[in-house]
């Protein structure tokens, strides 16, 4: 047990950005890591020691995260703005905590498939390799949504509307 604490504890937090950053919620962000862990903790023996720790854990993650939306998704739809209703302002300027929803409004408006990638890249700090991996994908799928989703969201954040991008032939 001493081995999965001295390993897992110091994921914790990147899990914890990572799962609010999905689901704006603290306390569902804090079951979706503690399901992560359990997951982690339950098939130990199914990591490769010499992989990436912290990519496999945010695999575990995303894919209990996309279970858990496909499962709502046939359940019906529930929006919650709460987190963006309830975000504090900031104490040195005001408009940080407006650039703030006017970011996280940004990001619920992109595809999973790209507000994944923007996260795992622009907030977690993971290369584009790491992110093909956790992800599943070829580094090319990577870089062109994390590119689209980039863009939507420079152009959300400039119009203050969604924005669909053009398919070019």
């Amino acid at each position: 047990m001493d081995e999965f604490a001295a390993l897992l504890e110091p994921q914790i937090p990147s899990l914890r950005r990572y799962a609010w950053a999905l689901l704006r919620s603290e306390e569902a962000a804090d079951d979706l890591v503690q399901d992560t862990l359990e997951r982690a903790i339950s098939r130990w023996h199914l990591r490769r020691r010499d992989g990436d720790l912290r990519a496999w854990l945010f695999t575990i993650q995303r894919n209990l995260f996309l279970t858990a939306m496909r499962q709502r998704a046939r359940r019906g739809p529930h929006v919650g703005t709460e987190a963006l209703e309830n975000l504090g302002a900031d104490e040195g300027h005001p408009d940080h905590a407006l650039g703030a929803r006017d970011v996280l409004a940004g990001l619920n408006l992109l595809p999973e498939e790209q507000r994944s990638v923007l996260l795992l890249v622009g907030v977690e700090d993971l290369s584009y390799e790491e992110a093909a991996r956790v992800l599943d994908l070829p580094m090319g799928t990577v870089m062109s949504r994390l590119s689209r989703g980039r863009e939507k969201l420079r152009q959300y954040m400039e119009t203050g509307r969604s924005v669909t991008l053009r398919r070019v032939k």
